[in-house]
């Protein structure tokens, strides 16, 4: 399964839970190509930064039931999406009419065929030259025209048994020059096929173990099976509206037999369809312009690997950050998962959101500017080996391409994440450690542990399930360095503790951005739509902004009426490389009622230190704005400075070449705001706004200025 360039990974591992409470089983998924068995041992963690200018990596080990040695199996993984009936179709005979029947929008030409639909002996498909093809046993016949890549065809394939031809015919949609191709041939009259009942496949072909392969790349809609050798309705088998159920795992059929598909590897739904015309962009208003599924070859949303040991958390097992650490010899992996408390119960009067959504949304996340040289400093740190940018098969992130180019629009933790493993390095290159997401959280839980303060840990996984009531008992919530991704629940449980006397700590930059759908079908399944605005990886289709899992409208947060702002006082605003610079106090910030907050606080210039980019305030910047929802009694502490010719404006703040949203000059906005406010039901904020802040903390043992404003913070809010 792996590049075949590079050598395979020896020894990998995932589970199915990242979040967790006393009395879960999660279970631990290992795929080992080692001869000999391996160990597998638990270990809590505190720091995953494996730079030697820091703490270092720091884990605790725990004794647990599951200690001890397993054997090695290698588990494989077939990543391809397609639609497969759960029963089968009658047989076709060549003694009997028939007719497939689909529209089509391939997005990618192969060398070797793609399998649009096929049951038994019959397959309609693009063969390697990019022709529209069909095959009825040993019978195949081809149109001479090559297929034009994102264009909608009409395409049916069909059998004639008292001619005993074999037809297929292929013609543009909405084109003022439509072009239309068909093909025959005739069958000898000693050609028999060997018809059995069989199941249906859709965008890809099953081989005699159940296995799919020839996975097709593009859009199918409509496709159906009929009796006969035109589209007589009294003489249809099947029919999958993929209109229907939109937000299901289920394709119905509509056919007489009822032969319902099930949706391997989610493919996209709610995709625009032959028929779109523009004038409606909600999919719930049109479901018959939104009847096509995107299949890709490359889908994949849950390796589905047998379970190799299990672990059942027990009720005095502390909260935090724990890791099945499995090895063999020279070769290790980490299996991350996140222990909030026992249900109803706290065992601190501090939280820390760990920000699960945003982990899995970059799960794999293949970075473009990687070039190997990065592995030097991997190694010369003894850091995680492995990454996605050179093992692409594992599956890439939201943040990648498919290989058809269509962005990634769901992203899922039931399979292995390198950037889920303890000691990973997102960049190779910069001063600090070039850590992000997890591991750069585990600045903020090492430095929690080095000033004895004491902490749970409440996931976004908990916050959507469970509101703003897993938060009401604690006295601070902390987010770490980047919490980006956000249902409409977990965003109304952190608004809603904020505003009920919560006092709530935002140590991150680019927070609460990026709106995402949870499936109801399907767990740890997240949707990204990367509507209109804001700096992206990649754009949705129009007519594509509304998520399939939930039918809303996907994009910014900003988009849907709720800037970062609004909850945090401070909101995305410009982004360069990973490198960090300081912040500059402001005369607010010496006045007397702010004076706690810089108690042994001398600097005038604080954070020009760190183990992110170099510097407290770098990488992801967030200002205020009153106009997006900052409250007129916010102030501002502190803002960054010396912004490099590497970072820029985000897109939604600027309106012309010249003209930016709140009209200031570009260069005024390349800063991160420091701020306080206190918030009308009695809670306090206090926000950074920069992705790079938390890697300060451990600067000179834990002993600097961002050590000792955070720590004056919490002193206060946890009083």
């Amino acid at each position: 399964m792996s590049d075949a360039a590079k050598p395979p990974i020896p020894l990998l591992g995932y589970c199915d839970k990242l979040s967790c409470r006393a009395g879960d089983t999660v279970n631990f998924k290992v795929s080992s190509r080692l001869s000999e068995g391996y160990n597998a041992r638990l270990v809590r963690i505190i720091c995953a930064d494996p730079n030697p200018q820091g703490p270092g990596i720091i884990e605790e080990p725990v004794s647990c039931a599951f200690d001890g040695q397993y054997p090695s199996r290698e588990q494989p993984f077939y990543p391809g999406s397609l639609a497969v009936t759960k029963e089968s179709l009658a047989p076709l005979n060549e003694k009997q009419d028939w007719l497939i029947k689909t529209s089509i929008w391939p997005t990618l030409h192969k060398e070797k065929e793609q399998t649009i639909i096929a049951c038994d002996n019959k397959r309609l498909f693009i063969n390697s030259d990019g022709k529209l093809s069909g095959a009825f046993g040993e019978l195949q016949v081809t149109c001479d025209n090559r297929l034009e890549i994102r264009q909608w065809y009409q395409a049916q394939l069909s059998w004639d048994a008292t001619q005993r031809v074999l037809s297929i015919d292929c013609s543009m949609c909405n084109s003022t020059h439509p072009q239309q191709t068909n093909a025959t041939i005739t069958a000898a009259e000693t050609f028999s096929v060997n018809a059995s009942k069989a199941q249906v496949s859709i965008a890809a072909q099953l081989d005699v173990q159940g296995v799919a392969h020839n996975h097709y790349n593009g859009k199918i809609e409509s496709p159906a099976i009929y009796n006969s050798t035109d589209t007589n309705v009294k003489k249809l088998l099947a029919h999958w509206n993929f209109s229907h159920a939109t937000e299901s795992l289920t394709v119905p059929d509509t056919g007489p037999d009822k032969l319902h598909a099930q949706l391997i590897n989610m493919p996209a739904r709610a995709m625009t369809g032959s028929n779109w015309d523009g004038s409606e962009m909600n999919w719930r208003h049109s479901p018959e312009q939104y009847g096509a599924i995107h299949f890709h070859d490359d889908d994949i949303i849950d390796f589905n690997w047998q379970t190799d040991f299990s672990f059942t958390i027990p009720e005095d097992l502390p909260s935090g950050i724990y890791a099945a650490r499995i090895s063999q010899a020279e070769h290790e992996d980490s299996i991350t998962f996140f222990v909030c408390p026992p249900a109803g119960k706290t065992t601190a009067r501090l939280a820390v959101l760990i920000s699960t959504f945003t982990y899995a949304v970059y799960g794999n996340h293949a970075r473009p500017d990687f070039v190997p040289e990065w592995k030097e400093r991997f190694r010369g740190w003894s850091a995680y080996p492995w990454n996605p940018a050179e093992y692409p098969d594992y599956g890439l992130s939201t943040y990648n391409f498919h290989s058809d180019g269509s962005g990634i629009c769901h992203a899922s933790h039931r399979r292995p994440l390198f950037n889920l493993k303890s000691g990973y390095l997102t960049f190779g290159y910069g001063p600090g450690s070039g850590l992000r997401h997890l591991q750069a959280d585990t600045h903020l839980i090492a430095w929690l542990h080095a000033k004895g303060i004491d902490y749970d840990i409440i996931t976004d996984d908990e916050l959507h399930e469970k509101g703003a009531q897993c938060l009401k008992p604690y006295h601070a919530l902390t987010t770490g360095s980047h919490p980006e991704y956000h249902t409409p629940e977990s965003l109304d449980a952190l608004q809603q503790y904020r505003d009920n006397g919560g006092n709530f700590i935002y140590l991150g930059g680019n927070g609460f951005y990026w709106r995402v759908a949870l499936h109801s079908e399907q767990p740890g399944a997240i949707e990204i739509r990367r509507a209109e605005g804001g700096i992206r990886a990649w754009a949705a289709e129009p007519g594509e902004y509304y998520q399939a899992f939930d039918g809303q409208y996907g994009g910014l947060w900003r988009r849907n009426g709720r800037p970062p702002q609004q909850l945090a006082g401070i909101g995305f605003s410009a982004q360069g490389q990973f490198e960090g610079t300081w912040y500059r106090r402001s005369p607010a910030s010496y006045e007397d009622r702010y004076q706690w907050i810089f108690n042994g606080v001398d600097e005038d210039i604080i954070g020009d230190f760190g183990l992110s980019g170099g510097g407290a305030a770098g990488f992801e910047l967030d200002r205020a704005d009153t106009r997006l929802g900052t409250p007129e009694s916010v102030v501002v502490l502190a803002s960054s400075e010396t912004a490099s010719d590497s970072f820029v404006l985000v897109p939604e703040e600027q309106l012309t070449h010249i003209t930016t949203w709140s009209g200031e000059p570009i260069n005024d906005l390349l800063r991160a705001d420091m701020v306080y406010f206190d918030v009308p039901g009695g809670g306090k904020v206090f926000a950074t706004g920069s992705i790079t802040f938390c890697g300060s903390l451990p600067h000179n043992n834990f002993n600097n200025n961002i050590s000792r404003i955070v720590e004056n913070v919490l002193t206060e809010f946890l009083s």
